[in-house]
């Protein structure tokens, strides 16, 4: 078992391995982008990676104060649900009244690879190619679909 401050230390050594292979990885508009802390550029939707102790995951979140906005970009994502299957996979899992881990409700669109683990430097080449893939397919898939949230 890893202490708190041990925990952190590899986790920021994943992250900085994780940006540095991607770094020449262009983005779909063919520009140098931050994969790490991917920029959506549309206000309460944010584009999250998570790499923890048994699982890795990708999601989009929607976290606009009013429900009723949040709801409506949700379904605007369902409308574009073909496109998005396209371009990031079919796999992902559609939850327009999810809660998160603090109770904030939110609509989420995720993808998760079970069994795996941020702190078994043996995962980190699944982990990283998982992370990857998901994240260029919703770059692609935002690419096309940005101005239609703005």
């Amino acid at each position: 078992m890893y202490s708190k401050h041990e925990a952190s230390k590899l986790k920021q050594e994943f992250w900085t391995k994780f940006g540095q292979y991607m770094k020449p990885v262009l983005s779909a508009a063919g520009e140098t982008i931050n994969w790490v802390n991917y920029k959506t550029g549309i206000p309460h939707i944010y584009f999250r990676m998570r790499a923890e102790n048994n699982y890795a995951s990708i999601s989009i979140e929607l976290t606009h104060p009013s429900s009723l906005v949040q709801q409506d970009q949700f379904e605007q994502l369902e409308d574009l649900r073909s496109m998005f299957q396209q371009a990031a996979g079919a796999a992902w899992v559609w939850q327009k009244n999810a809660v998160d881990e603090n109770g904030k409700h939110l609509g989420r669109i995720s993808i998760e690879l079970p069994n795996v683990s941020v702190f078994r430097e043996a995962d980190w080449p699944a982990i990283i190619s998982f992370l990857k893939a998901g994240m260029i397919g919703l770059d692609t898939f935002w690419n096309d679909v940005k101005p239609a949230f703005e």
